[in-house]
């Protein structure tokens, strides 16, 4: 039997649309120096107010986690 070990971070992506795609960046942004994905958890969400009172940016805290290399 194969054994595996796999490592969790934690990453905030944004957007000024949605939680959504504030999650997709997230996952987005791992993927380009990460292999093997595994699991992507929305931790929280929220919002960043504008100073102004208008505009929003969506903000997901994500944990992901990833398999190790094995050597």
């Amino acid at each position: 039997m194969t054994e595996s070990v796999y490592k969790i971070i934690e990453l905030v992506g944004s957007s000024p649309v949605s939680w959504e795609e504030a999650t997709q960046n997230a996952v987005k942004s791992a993927k380009m120096s990460l292999r093997d994905l595994r699991i992507a958890e929305v931790v929280t969400l929220d919002m960043k107010i504008g100073e102004d009172g208008k505009g929003v940016i969506f903000r997901a805290r994500v944990k992901l986690s990833f398999k190790l290399a094995s050597d």
